[in-house]
Parts: structure tokens; C-alpha cells; sequence
């Protein structure tokens, strides 16, 4: 038997040193890719939100300049019914004039009132001619300023158009680094995990092979029958036992890791679905739930375990691991959890 204890011994000193090494820099990996992911996401985001601010100002002054160019078009519409009434009037006052002027050469009489009416004509000629030269001149400058204005357009569409095409490409970036760091993570993640189960495998070792003391998933589930006597809090001989192996455990763990790995050891203590009388020391199964939580805790802090890797939980009844109301499925869920996890 000695021979055998001194084998695992053996085995448990070629183990830890390797698994220990292999945690740590998958810890350091992932830690490394998710600050990558936030800086990357950091970047990437106050690009688009300036790239955004310019699109807004573009669009602003696109509908400025489209509502400069309905007005400028406004008042050219105008101008050309000015210019179209005016030379409709000097069409009519030629007409008149050439009227008078044949009444005057057939010296019909009234040559002196018609020579006065003529000059009176040609007065008024003169002047809408003078106006329709200057609504002539306004109507050239307003394509002037139109045509100034389509070109800002064109230029302000070209530089929206160039804006959204980079914004597209950064937002397709982001996408593919998503992508990207989601699969590396669920790679890590997938690594951590058997690396887990490896440990509690071992774990397992180092504690006993017995059916009440079993992983479920990513915990170390021991049955309060282990540990504690019926209703009560204090851990028995055989639970002492076991939770001076894993002390021993925790203490090896804890010189392993490097420091800056925030790691803690959380201890939850579960019941079954059987309410307390209330007339003894708890009140529940709340009370009870956390006060054998607890003492395990305190007791692996006893055995020299830092109390800043423990932390102690009780869920009562309301967590079961099993449905039914058999004394089989109230003793599966009477038990005391270990998970292993980051703070």
C-alpha cells in the first residue's frame, strides 16, 4: 500500500507542473484576444462615428443647396414671365407705332397728335427695352449661380458617395474582425474546458473514488451525506478528511498560478426540497444551504487556504439537480459544489 501511495505521488508531481503551465497561457491568450477585440472595437467605432458626423454636415448642406436652387429657380420663372410680358408689351407697341406712322404718311390728319403719340411710343419702347436688357442680364446670372450650384451639388453627392463606400468597408472590417476573434474565442474556450475536466479528473484522484463524490458538468459535487450529519453544519471526520485533501490541493494551485490571474474557488451549498421544522438551529433551507457553504469555507481557510480564493454561496432547494420527490433524488440534491472560476 505504501508503494502504491508513493506511485501516485509520483504521478500527481509529473502532472501539475504541466496542466498549471497550459492553464496559465490559455488564461494569458484569452486575456490577450479580448483586450485586442476592445481596443480593435474602440478604433473602429470612433472612426465610424466621425465618419457619420461628416455625413450628416454632407446631407445638411445638400438639402441647403437644394433649397437655394428651388428658390434660384423660383425667381428665374419669374423673370422669364417678366421678359415674356415685356417683349409681348413691345411687340404690341411696334405694331402701334407702325399703325400711326401709316396713318401719318397717307395724311389722313392728326399728324401732329400721331407724331406725339409716336414719340410717347418710342419713349416707352426705349424703356422696356432698357428693363428687358437688365431682366435678360439677371436671368443669365441666375444660370450662372444655377449652374455654380449643380456643380456643388455634384461635388457634395460624390464626396457622400466616397464617405459611404469607406463606411461600408469599415463596417465589413468589423464584421470579418468579429468573426474572426469569435472563433479563436470559441476555440480557447473549447481548450479551457477540457483543461477543467482534466483537473477535476485529478482532482477526483487526489480526493477518493467514491460514487457520492462526482463532476457534473464544470463542478466537483460532493453529497452532504460526505460531509455533514443529517440537518446539521458541522463537517464530519470523513468530511474533514476529504476537505484537507482539497485544501492541500487549493494550496498547490494557488503557488502555481501567477498572481495576476484572478482566480477564486466558490463553494455553494444546496438542499433538498424537504422544509425544516423551523424550531431548530435554521429557520430554512436557506440557512442551512449557506451555513454548511460557509463552513466548509472557513475550514479550508483553517487548513491555510488564502481567504481571498474562497467564496461561499447557499441556494437552498431551488437549484435541484434532479426532479421527483424519491429519497434517491432528494439525496442527489443534497450536496456542497465546487466550481472554479474568475472573480
Amino acid at each position: 500500500m505504501a508503494l502504491a501511495r508513493n506511485r501516485r505521488n509520483q504521478r500527481m508531481v509529473d502532472y501539475w507542473p504541466g496542466f498549471v503551465d497550459a492553464l496559465s497561457t490559455l488564461l494569458l491568450s484569452i486575456m490577450f484576444l479580448l483586450t485586442v477585440f476592445v481596443l480593435a472595437q474602440f478604433l473602429l467605432s470612433r472612426e465610424i462615428s466621425g465618419k457619420d458626423e461628416v455625413l450628416t454636415r454632407l446631407n445638411n448642406q445638400i438639402n441647403e443647396l437644394t433649397q437655394a436652387l428651388a428658390l434660384e429657380k423660383n425667381g428665374k420663372q419669374d423673370l422669364e414671365d417678366s421678359l415674356a410680358a415685356l417683349q409681348s408689351s413691345l411687340s404690341d407697341s411696334e405694331k402701334e407705332r407702325s399703325r400711326l406712322q401709316q396713318l401719318l404718311d397717307s395724311g389722313n390728319g392728326g399728324a401732329a397728335a400721331a407724331t406725339a403719340r409716336i414719340g410717347t411710343l418710342t419713349e416707352s419702347l426705349d424703356a422696356e427695352k432698357k428693363i428687358s436688357t437688365r431682366a435678360l442680364s439677371q436671368v443669365e446670372l441666375l444660370n450662372q449661380q444655377i449652374a455654380a450650384l449643380r456643380s456643388q451639388i455634384a461635388a457634395v453627392e460624390q464626396a457622400l458617395q466616397a464617405a459611404e463606400a469607406k463606411d461600408q468597408a469599415s463596417r465589413t472590417k468589423i464584421a470579418d474582425l468579429g468573426h474572426r476573434l469569435n472563433i479563436a474565442l470559441a476555440q480557447r474556450v473549447q481548450e479551457l474546458n477540457r483543461y477543467r475536466s482534466d483537473f477535476f479528473g485529478r482532482l477526483r484522484e487526489i480526493l477518493s473514488d467514491r460514487d457520492n463524490i462526482r463532476i457534473v458538468g464544470d463542478r466537483f459535487v460532493f453529497q452532504s451525506e460526505v460531509l455533514f450529519p443529517s440537518g446539521g453544519d458541522v463537517l464530519n471526520p470523513q468530511g474533514e478528511t476529504e476537505m484537507a485533501k482539497l485544501a492541500e490541493a487549493v494550496k498547490e494551485l494557488d503557488r502555481e498560478i501567477p498572481p495576476e490571474i484572478n482566480w477564486v474557488l466558490r463553494v455553494d451549498g444546496h438542499t433538498d426540497n424537504v422544509p425544516l421544522s423551523g424550531t431548530g438551529k435554521f429557520k430554512d433551507n436557506w440557512e442551512l444551504s449557506s451555513a454548511r457553504a460557509t463552513s466548509v469555507v472557513k475550514y479550508l481557510i483553517a487548513q491555510g487556504v488564502p481567504p481571498a480564493r474562497l467564496a461561499a454561496a447557499g441556494f437552498g432547494e431551488f437549484q435541484p439537480i434532479a426532479s421527483g420527490d424519491t429519497d434517491e433524488v432528494r439525496a442527489a440534491n443534497r450536496r456542497i459544489e465546487l466550481k472554479l472560476t474568475e472573480k
